[in-house]
């Protein structure tokens, strides 16, 4: 009975370790810069355009891409897709 019972206490414990808390994507940058190491990668999203980035990826085992978090700058779509204006 001791063992099964410590065995679900690690389990327990296990899924309660605060492993993911922090978010990787800045939403306040719209590009981020991934790299990828032998020990693993990191997301840094501080820059604010491709070419910025790209400058830094240069040389690295490292790429750049467009945050899916970023908040500023979204302009709202049509409901039916792109709609003109006359000209009267």
């Amino acid at each position: 009975m001791r063992i099964p019972a410590l065995a679900l206490l690690a389990i327990a414990l296990a899924l309660m370790s605060p492993s993911a808390s922090a978010q990787t994507y800045d939403p306040g940058y719209p590009v981020c810069l991934q790299t990828y190491g032998i020990d693993g990668g990191y997301i840094d999203c501080g820059y604010t355009s491709l070419a910025q980035c790209a400058g830094s990826a240069s040389g690295r085992a490292a790429e750049c891409i467009v945050n899916p978090y970023f908040e500023g700058g979204r302009v709202p779509v049509a409901p039916y897709g792109r709609r003109h204006r006359r000209a009267y």
